[in-house]
């Protein structure tokens, strides 16, 4: 899948790092970190995660990412006391092929799995972050929502776009007209989460999940995930989303496939053993 461009995020000035980076292996963990606000996003926040971002998407050498938040929240949206005092200066003029997001990474699209690690509050803006993940974890307590809803604050980090695809129409609807808290066993029936586990093992089970998916044969899973993508956001017919998942995989064949079959014959994989 082709990764949407954008410009090198602005020098950051010195100062804390609201974003916490840690490379283990193959996976990088991208932590929110600012605990005091629930992790939400202020212009300083933005830049550091779109900078993250940009990082694990450029180097060759990292499989998975795996976003979370410190300090029992994953993110309460974007920082809305710094909303409030730079009402004056926000920019209304944007290309979204250039702009960053003002939670800063959520115009971009990843050749590479994402996995969200969600605790506490995963609101507003927050919601919006997770949605850039392939897959969401999710602990027990934890509570999704378009918060934004109750101060007249719109979606657009990608929230109208990638929810309705998510989860459907309707049910998206639920979410986006109400504002309405939801908890961890309704997001997971909603088709929102993919696990649900108790508090506190979230990031834990996330960085496994990572590496799991990260054992296996790359370029076929990048070009099965690219496919997929493409079909629910690019595709304009059933026929042209079946010839791209064609030419997209016909290279795996040569590159991945013989030798995966040759393996299969000399009983590596058998009995549902993945790895």
């Amino acid at each position: 899948m082709a990764t949407q461009a954008a410009t090198d995020p602005e020098v950051m000035p010195p100062g804390k790092n609201y974003v916490i980076i840690e490379k283990n292996g193959s996976i990088m963990t991208i932590g929110l970190n600012r605990p005091e606000v629930r992790n939400a996003v202020n212009r300083n926040t933005a830049l550091q995660l779109l900078e993250a971002f940009t990082t694990f998407e450029r180097d060759k050498a990292l499989t998975a990412a795996v976003l979370y938040g410190t300090g029992g929240h994953f993110c309460a949206g974007y920082d809305l006391k710094e909303l409030a005092q730079a009402a004056v200066s926000v920019k209304f003029d944007q290309d979204v092929t250039k702009d960053p997001g003002p939670m800063g990474p959520s115009r971009l699209q990843f050749s590479k799995p994402v996995i969200a690690a969600m605790s506490g509050y995963a609101v507003a803006g927050g919601l919006e972050l997770s949605l850039l993940a392939d897959l969401r974890i999710m602990e027990q307590s934890a509570i999704m929502g378009v918060f934004c809803r109750r101060f007249g604050v719109p979606l657009i980090d990608g929230g109208t776009v990638r929810l309705p695809k998510l989860i459907g129409l309707s049910r998206a609807l639920d979410l986006i007209l109400t504002g309405r808290s939801i908890g961890a066993q309704e997001a997971y029936e909603f088709g929102l989460v993919n696990r649900v586990v108790p508090d506190g093992q979230a990031l834990q089970c996330a960085v496994d999940l990572a590496e799991q998916i990260s054992a296996f044969p790359q370029h076929c899973l990048h070009a099965d995930r690219a496919s997929a993508y493409y079909g629910i956001f690019n595709a304009s017919s059933f026929t042209e989303a079946m010839q791209f998942e064609f030419d997209n995989a016909k290279g795996v064949i040569l590159k991945e496939s013989i030798s995966g079959a040759n393996q299969f014959i000399s009983g590596t994989g058998r009995q549902g053993k993945f790895i």
